[in-house]
């Protein structure tokens, strides 16, 4: 059997028709099959290589520790210099109250540290939580989720969560004193990239100030300059009192946190101590990796064409066939009249070279969230080949 075959019989398939690209390299905003077959990345792995593929500094990171040391004890009972440094290296680039870091093995993982941080914080139940809205797919992170027919089939889910449509008054008006948190994303990912208004993020926070329910802002797909500053709620100055982290934070090794102040997170150390535990979460290779990450793209001043980069997309994505192209920096959504479209577009993508993928609440839409690094160059040659296969 070759490796194709042997994918589809030992490793459980998400779907009944993977794309089953054999990819056996990468470097830089492409990536190549066993074929010889070169593919330039339009989704960077869903907005996890922010700085391209095989970044030599992160590379180099993981090298070192791996001469070093790896799993020595689970998380949070010895202290190990990768996960001290990476924690500061955040604190520092983060407001005051999030200060805090429990590091996890992925972004669903914090969505349910938080969840449990929130209840135990607060002593309260309840969450609110958008429709459309994607924090992972683990059975907490499935009952926040804003969509049913993703929910439907593993209920029963965790109760006491109410869903309400994203900028809307329903929502402000859905957080009580039964509330525990309130749960967002900062930018909408999944339902096709959907930006807050500004006056509702502002009334949102001041309604939880006067509920005493927690603001968490889900940041694991719109940070580390996705949207050309280093956090999405930089653009509203609405600050949260837990954000989560995902996707580029292990710059290209898999990793997530959930983040708060030093005060909260103790809530997490007795009644009952090891209140939340886990083996591999802050594995000192994805935090070398995820802290060189996070030096090149603050070094290197990456974030700073992310804009011009997104105009440049929006000047050259210019169709009969495109609807809409919505879009926060380099997280983008082109919108065509159907579902359909998408999917015979993305076929003859792929033929051509080129690697996209479409949004889970939002399947009439072609996702766009390249590594933050591509080039200029890279950027027309997408959008032409994009514009050949509509």
């Amino acid at each position: 059997m070759n490796n194709r075959q042997l994918f589809q019989q030992h490793v459980a398939q998400t779907s009944p028709a993977p794309l089953g690209l054999e990819i056996v390299s990468a470097s830089g905003s492409y990536m190549y099959d066993v074929d010889g077959n070169k593919y330039l990345d339009l989704i960077g792995g869903i907005s996890v290589c922010n700085i391209g593929h095989q970044h030599p500094a992160v590379i180099n990171a993981i090298k070192t520790q791996a001469d070093a040391y790896l799993h020595v004890m689970v998380y949070g009972e010895v202290v190990q210099s990768p996960q001290v440094k990476y924690a500061e290296l955040l604190a520092k680039h983060l407001p005051e109250n999030l200060s805090c870091v429990y590091f996890t093995n992925s972004g669903a993982e914090a969505t349910e540290g938080a969840i449990k941080l929130c209840r135990r914080a607060t002593g309260r139940t309840d969450i609110v939580a958008c429709n459309n809205g994607y924090h992972g797919n683990t059975l907490g992170a499935l009952s926040v989720m804003g969509d049913e027919y993703w929910r439907n089939a593993f209920r029963p889910l965790m109760p006491g969560v109410w869903h309400h449509n994203y900028n809307s008054q329903e929502f402000i008006n859905a957080i009580n004193e039964h509330t525990a948190c309130v749960l967002i994303e900062t930018i909408q990912g999944e339902a096709g990239v959907i930006a807050p208004d500004p006056a509702w993020l502002q009334q949102l926070r001041q309604r939880c100030n006067e509920t005493g329910a927690m603001l968490v802002f889900d940041e694991i797909q719109c940070g580390f300059g996705r949207t050309g500053k280093l956090w999405g709620f930089e653009y509203y100055g609405v600050i949260p009192d837990v954000v989560l982290l995902g996707k580029a934070l292990g710059g290209g090794m898999p990793m997530g946190a959930f983040i708060s102040s030093h005060a909260i997170m103790q809530t997490l150390t007795n009644n009952p101590v090891l209140g939340h535990i886990t083996t591999f979460g802050g594995h000192p290779l994805c935090c070398a990796a995820g802290m060189a990450a996070m030096h090149v793209l603050l070094d290197e001043g990456i974030m700073n064409e992310v804009n011009e980069k997104e105009q440049l997309f929006h000047s050259l994505l210019v169709h009969p066939a495109i609807k809409a192209v919505r879009s926060k920096g380099l997280l983008m959504a082109v919108e065509l009249d159907s579902t359909e479209h998408v999917t015979a577009t993305l076929q003859k993508c792929i033929s051509k070279g080129l690697f996209s993928d479409w949004f889970l609440f939002a399947a009439n839409c072609v996702r766009i969230a390249p590594p933050l690094t591509i080039s200029k160059e890279e950027i027309r040659n997408a959008c032409e080949v994009l514009q050949a296969c509509l």
